[in-house]
């Protein structure tokens, strides 16, 4: 496989968990260590896995009612930075940030939430920030990164991890990423009709 990449540690922060726990066992069958927050952290704990919190890594805790959980360098650089540049290699050891093969996420359900007739504040807290900032990172770093946008994408990494184990290849990293931005784009297109209404 071209430009073939392996899976180490995973992120996972979802809404819905339904359909996540085949996959966790794959993933920690392959040996992949598990970062994660709040509720996530604790269905994989559940389940009998080692995770470790995310605010074990950037010394915050979630904070603003639960608004900020994984927004923080020492994650979003986790993602972001490049594997073969030197000096983006070389800020991760000074800042100690750990790399971030896998991204798991599953917005808050935004659409579903406005369908319930819910009051605008319920709404406005379904506006999912931390994740959706993770898919954008995940799929901008597909050169490193697996992004995985949303719960309908579980079966496909499973596949791929029942076929390959925790390798993939860049054109599916790239496939993830396009799909990605397709979660991405229409949460936000949603999210502007509702404001637009």
């Amino acid at each position: 496989m071209s430009g073939t990449k392996e899976i180490k540690t995973a992120l996972i922060s979802v809404f819905h968990k339904d359909g996540l726990d085949d996959l966790l066992a794959k993933l920690n069958e392959e040996g992949v260590k598990f970062l994660s927050t709040g509720g996530t952290q604790t269905f994989i704990e559940s389940l009998g896995y080692e995770c470790t919190k995310v605010e074990d890594i950037t010394s915050y805790p979630s904070i603003l009612g639960g608004r900020v959980k994984t927004l923080h360098p020492r994650i979003f650089g986790g993602i972001l930075a490049r594997r073969d540049n030197k000096d983006d290699q070389a800020q991760m050891r000074e800042y100690e940030i750990p790399s971030i093969d896998l991204v798991i996420v599953d917005l808050y359900p935004f659409e579903q939430t406005v369908l319930s007739g819910a009051l605008d504040d319920e709404i406005i807290e379904k506006i999912d920030i931390g994740g959706i900032s993770l898919i954008r990172a995940g799929a901008k770093n597909f050169k490193d990164v697996v992004i995985v946008p949303s719960k309908a994408e579980y079966p496909v990494l499973l596949q791929l991890l029942n076929k390959n184990g925790a390798v993939t290849d860049l054109e599916d990293r790239k496939t993830f990423a396009e799909r990605a931005f397709a979660v991405s784009s229409g949460y936000d297109t949603a999210i502007h009709n509702w404001f637009a209404k």
